[in-house]
């Protein structure tokens, strides 16, 4: 894992944890938006490394580097913690962290529940067969991605990502992000924002939204009509860094 970092380290710190497949620059936009104000800090998580190769061992282990980096590097406290996809299912990991203290949680369509096997396998399949044509350089694949995933200015950050990644990092990716979650366990003050839209699988984000406001009544619910999974923040990143600035302040 590699921490970038941007802005005065005496503000007040943003953590923004991407999703699977991301790369981290993804949140270039909100980078340029709060470095004036906030000290951002932008892991690149395992198996997404771009300078060279690294493994994803599992949620748990990227949370603990996360959560480790706050400790020592940031004296505990993070004003803002936010996470995209899988992103979000390491952030809402991390913040149950006894050993740090986050104000604001932010989650974007974040994965908290369990798939079975077959779905897992499929996942797998499509997963692998993305990056293998991906490192082809495969036309087809790289149009879809620009349509369905990533805006085109991050398909070449994207095809460092893919170039890296191992097929055990995809693996461990899905076997850890599709499990159980405890939604239980966060502190009575901190401010928690579940972001999802309604399309696709997004019908999964909203479900994991209602059950994480059962357990935690603090927690505020955004819901974005007509939005796919991921969409807001990778192709209308002004729109999520306002709804994110709106929440915080």
């Amino acid at each position: 894992m590699v921490f970038h970092t941007f802005g005065d380290k005496e503000n007040k710190a943003v953590v923004l944890i991407h999703g699977v497949l991301c790369p981290w620059q993804i949140w270039n936009d909100a980078i340029e938006r709060f470095k004036e104000k906030y000290y951002v800090i932008v892991p690149e998580l395992d198996g997404h490394t771009q300078s060279e190769k690294s493994t994803f061992v599992s949620v748990d282990d990227e949370a603990v580097k996360i959560t480790e980096y706050i400790r020592t590097e940031l004296g505990g406290n993070v004003f803002l913690l936010a996470g995209l996809s899988m992103g979000g299912r390491i952030a809402a990991t991390a913040a149950k962290s006894k050993d740090i203290k986050i104000e604001n949680l932010v989650l974007d369509g974040a994965p908290l529940t369990r798939i079975n096997g077959l779905m897992k396998a499929v996942f797998k399949k499509n997963y692998k067969v993305i990056i293998a044509r991906s490192k082809a350089r495969d036309p087809k694949i790289l149009e879809s991605a620009k349509k369905d995933f990533l805006p085109e200015k991050m398909i070449p950050f994207y095809l460092d990502v893919a170039d890296n990644m191992e097929e055990q990092s995809i693996d461990n990716m899905i076997d850890t992000v599709f499990t159980d979650f405890n939604f239980s366990g966060y502190p009575d003050d901190m401010r928690i924002l579940f972001m999802h839209g309604t399309k696709g699988n997004e019908s999964v984000s909203r479900k994991c939204a209602v059950k994480m406001k059962k357990a935690n009544p603090q927690t505020e619910i955004r819901c974005f009509e007509g939005f796919a999974h991921a969409e807001l923040a990778c192709f209308k990143p002004e729109q999520w860094n306002d709804e994110v600035e709106r929440f915080i302040s």
